[in-house]
């Protein structure tokens, strides 16, 4: 064999060696994933409805825009799908003015001081809200994947509130961390108050615990019960009814809200043997007439009294699902775990007008 022929029989040898070398290797890594199996968490700033400085937060599955100018969670969306949260048209691009005679509902998800009730006592005036909490823009710090709304100290009150919000990798979850840091004035009962506003629902729904403190389930906070509300095997639900508003409260940790083609579930566990605002009540439901067709889904903490350094928080969980039946009651059990009945108790269903 010729030198150059032998060289090049070498070379492909030592060639081949090095392939099988290198695979060998890069097979001994552990816990190797493609590029793909990793979820990228995406924080960009925009210009949402003429707010500017805005920011959408995203993991490739689910969106969330954060507003600062106006201090809310504007919307929470699948990245495919329609609009859940409810948006006032009306105001779009709007500044919040700090001393309203008309309260401005902007919608989206917000933080009030809990219970309304005491804000005649602390603030003079019954309505609208506190100033501090919902008549003007906040700031937004980020921090890696994560966007913290950080408002100014309300002078009556005395308190500033941080809201933090983050997305699941991999999972259409939002999670808003609320917290109330007293600063100044004197101490206070106070409860952190999440409201979030969605659109018109085909229902709204509440699992209720095995022993609700509630002998009906819930606890009556309007004049006239909400439209077709039932309570039936561990299960609360209800439809907004488009002539009147109402509310209820409740000792839920689980809300839900199901559309056409979505299911919007927010959880924040109830405390035990801690006292809440509203007659007791850890969950509330507000249905609003026509012409603004919306609901609010709402969670309260316990009560505290506030000294000064002192904070309090609430978690609301928010989980985005795609619709798998065409009936809303049965999706709503599946979701929740709470079985089908099928015997009704005519003593357990609370027709809407009395």
């Amino acid at each position: 064999m010729k030198a150059k022929t032998w060289n090049l029989v070498c070379f492909a040898l030592l060639l081949a060696v090095l392939i099988v070398g290198w695979g060998q290797v890069t097979a001994k890594i552990p816990n190797q994933k493609a590029p793909s199996q990793y979820a990228k968490i995406t924080v960009v700033k925009t210009n949402y409805q003429g707010w500017r400085d805005s920011w959408v937060l995203s993991n490739g599955q689910v969106e969330a825009i954060i507003v600062p100018a106006i201090g809310r969670v504007m919307q929470f969306r699948l990245l495919d799908g329609e609009d859940i949260f409810w948006e006032n048209p009306k105001v779009f691009g709007k500044a919040p003015n700090p001393a309203p005679e008309k309260w401005v509902n902007f919608g989206g998800d917000k933080t009030w001081p809990a219970p309304q009730s005491d804000w005649t006592k602390i603030t003079g005036r019954d309505w609208p809200p506190p100033t501090g909490f919902d008549s003007i823009p906040v700031q937004a710090k980020v921090d890696g994947s994560e966007v913290t709304l950080i408002s100014p100290i309300d002078p009556l009150y005395g308190i500033r509130t941080y809201r933090r919000i983050r997305l699941e990798p991999q999972k259409p979850v939002m999670t808003i961390s609320t917290t109330y840091e007293k600063v100044k004035a004197k101490p206070k009962d106070v409860a952190v108050w999440v409201i979030t506003q969605l659109r018109h629902p085909v229902g709204v729904y509440a699992a209720l615990p095995q022993a609700s403190i509630f002998p009906q389930g819930y606890n009556r906070q309007s004049e006239e019960l909400p439209a077709n509300l039932k309570v039936e095997n561990g299960m609360l639900s209800l439809t907004r009814d488009p002539k009147k508003s109402h509310k209820i409260g409740s000792d839920a940790s689980t809300l839900l809200w199901v559309g056409e083609k979505v299911v919007v579930r927010i959880d924040s566990p109830r405390e035990p043997a801690l006292s809440y605002p509203d007659q007791e009540s850890s969950a509330e439901i507000y249905t609003n007439s026509d012409p603004d067709a919306f609901v609010e889904l709402e969670f309260l903490s316990p009560l505290k009294t506030l000294q000064i350094g002192e904070r309090i928080d609430l978690t609301t969980t928010y989980t985005l699902l795609r619709r798998t039946t065409p009936n809303a009651e049965e999706e709503a059990r599946k979701i929740i775990g709470r079985s089908e009945v099928t015997v009704p108790n005519p003593r357990n269903i609370a027709k809407a007008t009395r």
